[in-house]
């Protein structure tokens, strides 16, 4: 009997640690700096694709900038973004290749969310760079969230929607001397795959940022 239960206590915990194992881990983000770069029209004059990237990663405060920068919230009493969406359906998802993850920002809480526990930024893009830049965003539409939007429609107005947050991105890594480019060469179907996502859930474009090489 003491050695069912023991067997019994035994693979309870080792359950437990398996469940425990597979929760989502969050990295929360520091807080925005609100008072640092150049100005709108200096950033503009500087706007420019660049596909020559250090391997130097970005610290967690640029990290946090950028983020809040591309799709943060602006306005807390009404959940709204730093990039507008039509419909306020807001239904792109930001997700972040960094070297230890992927993650999925959370835009309440300012925080990352573990997708997959790996290195998927080669994943994100077809050209050789994107496995060695900082990190690489990939857009992602989600149909459930476009309420009343015919097929047509969700892929035009996630389409602008990504456009306004890619362009966020290139202002502020204008802004903070960064590199950038957005892209469209991605193997969408294996990188929905790998991701897990939902059929209604849409690859829109990528996007890599990291230093200058």
């Amino acid at each position: 009997m003491k050695r069912l239960f023991r067997i019994s206590l035994s693979v309870c915990i080792a359950g437990l640690t398996f469940v425990l194992a597979q929760e989502p881990k969050s990295v929360q983000l520091p807080s925005p700096q609100m008072d640092i770069g150049k100005p709108l029209m200096q950033a503009l004059k500087l706007r420019q694709s660049s596909r020559n990237f250090d391997t130097k990663l970005l610290p967690m405060q640029e990290l946090s900038n950028l983020l809040w920068a591309a799709y943060g919230i602006n306005r807390p009493e009404s959940g709204k973004r730093t990039a507008p969406s039509a419909m306020n359906w807001q239904e792109i998802d930001v997700y972040v290749a960094l070297p230890e993850a992927m993650y999925r920002y959370e835009a309440k809480s300012h925080s990352l969310v573990t997708v997959v526990a790996k290195d998927m930024r080669e994943a994100t893009g077809k050209q050789p760079f994107v496995k060695e830049a900082a990190l690489d965003l990939v857009y992602i539409a989600d149909g459930a969230k476009m309420r009343n939007a015919n097929e047509e429609d969700q892929k035009l107005y996630s389409a602008a929607d990504a456009g306004f947050i890619a362009q966020n991105v290139y202002l502020y890594c204008a802004s903070q001397g960064l590199a950038v480019v957005v892209r469209g060469m991605v193997d969408r179907p294996a990188l929905a795959k790998a991701l897990n996502l939902r059929p209604e859930q849409k690859i829109i474009l990528s996007q890599t940022v990291g230093y200058p090489k």
